[in-house]
């Protein structure tokens, strides 16, 4: 146990003023009620970001999009616009309520990011939305593209030229570098991105095939961007996309949330005071899910309810919203290992943009052991077909948690919400596993048959 003092306290002092820091310690499952989740009207007050400013990524993406359809045919069916759809997952709902005392009522339905075109995760929104923003930028300055352009010119040998000249870098755990790395390359930037040992290898092998620079670092995700940024500093020419620290990226992914709105006016969904709606994001650093809650309260308000999910061998972000010290604590602190199967969520140390600034919109936050994340891995192929890797499916055990905890139903109570959930819409965001290899994805249904056999 780590015997040096954290913010001036103890473990014991922390276990004592925090007592679920002793179970997320034992690496247990652990289910969490954010006490200082407040309101919008008083929580966006502390925010700088306005919906103006994601009304403006949005036009971006949409000045984008026949650049987009012109690189990437996947995309000329929406017009160049990268969205996933939605999905209700009647049968995944059965077999969760039959595991539990509170079953889950309302609707269970899945956000299939795992499916986005381009990267075949969450990332291809924030993570290529900065790589756009850069290009334009860059091409706007020089003159060479106006606002009122037809941005395929972006796809001529012309533009490839001249963003040859200029160079991308990021730090991610695999699928943030895949989106930026396949899209900057696309481009013509020159690209770097620094992974961590625990990036899987076929998210190395596809960017590298892409043309991408691959650095590898024998520690974790925190080295990797620390390198990245150090890149950057030394070339001023290379445009560093910070994971921790950028609004961008927090845009990028904010973008969601009117889509999702467009999604239920079309399937006739409500969300209001009495049709409650609750999503649950897998979290890594916290960019991503940090960003479309950001987004979807713009939309929602108080009615959309958003929860993180972690593996528990790395909750960083509950472990930092918890304590209160955010980015100024690590996993690690605690004596956790931050080794987790679900590369994605593969982070130590969360982001003190999302924590410091959009904390008070969380909800709550939870975590999940790496053997349930293969069972519920193999039990949505199974149920639903759906394949997804093993950190896409942290968010599935977000509904059962928040009915069947003291916690959960404690922030039920609260809201007052609790007499409405037969009426309400649960989300759960699935963020990757779209371009997972077949004998990859067989690999992962294999340790799920295994799991699920031994549970």
């Amino acid at each position: 146990m780590n015997t040096e003092r954290i913010s001036g306290k103890t473990i014991k002092e922390w276990q004592k003023t925090l007592p679920l820091i002793r179970k997320i310690m034992a690496g247990q499952e652990v289910f969490w009620r954010n006490p200082e989740y407040r309101p919008v009207d008083t929580a966006f007050k502390s925010i700088a970001l306005s919906y103006k400013d994601v009304a403006d990524a949005q036009a971006r993406l949409k000045r984008f999009a026949p650049f987009i359809a012109e690189i990437f045919p996947q995309t000329r069916e929406g017009n160049g616009i990268i969205e996933s759809l939605l999905r209700e997952i009647h049968n995944m709902k059965k077999l969760l309520n039959l595991q539990v005392k509170v079953p889950v009522r309302g609707t269970l339905l899945l956000k299939c990011d795992n499916l986005l075109a381009v990267s075949g995760s969450i990332k291809a929104r924030g993570g290529i939305y900065e790589v756009l923003k850069t290009a334009e930028t860059l091409a706007v300055d020089k003159g060479l593209l106006g606002f009122g352009d037809d941005y395929a010119i972006l796809a001529t040998d012309k533009f490839k030229r001249f963003f040859s000249n200029y160079a991308i870098a990021v730090g991610s755990t695999g699928n943030l570098g895949l989106s930026i790395g396949i899209v900057g390359a696309a481009l013509g930037f020159k690209v770097y991105v620094h992974m961590s040992a625990d990036a899987a290898l076929w998210k190395k092998q596809r960017l590298r095939q892409c043309g991408v620079t691959v650095v590898e670092y024998e520690t974790d995700y925190s080295q990797a961007v620390a390198a990245g940024r150090q890149q950057a500093r030394s070339d001023p020419n290379m445009h560093f996309i910070d994971d921790e620290n950028s609004l961008d990226l927090l845009l990028g992914y904010a973008v969601a949330a009117d889509r999702l709105k467009e999604q239920f006016d079309a399937l006739g969904r409500v969300v209001d005071e009495k049709h409650p709606l609750f999503v649950y994001l897998p979290c890594g650093v916290g960019g991503g899910p940090g960003g479309i809650t950001l987004g979807l309260k713009f939309v929602f308000g108080d009615h959309v309810h958003c929860f993180f999910a972690e593996p528990t061998a790395s909750p960083c972000m509950l472990i930092g919203l918890m304590t209160g010290l955010h980015d100024k604590v690590s996993v690690q602190d605690f004596g956790l290992s931050n080794i987790t199967d679900a590369d994605g969520l593969a982070v130590g140390r969360p982001s003190g943009l999302v924590g410091k600034t959009l904390g008070s919109l969380i909800s709550g936050s939870y975590s999940v052991a790496d053997k349930t994340l293969y069972r519920l891995l193999h039990t949505m192929a199974d149920q639903e077909s759906i394949f997804l890797e093993p950190s896409a499916v942290a968010g599935l055990t977000g509904p059962t948690g928040l009915l069947n905890t003291p916690e959960g139903r404690g922030y039920l109570h609260r809201q007052g919400v609790i007499e409405n959930m037969s009426d309400a819409t649960h989300l759960v965001w699935a963020t990757g596993g779209g371009m997972v290899p077949e004998p990859v994805m067989q690999a992962y249904y294999a340790k799920g048959a295994a799991s699920s056999a031994y549970a």
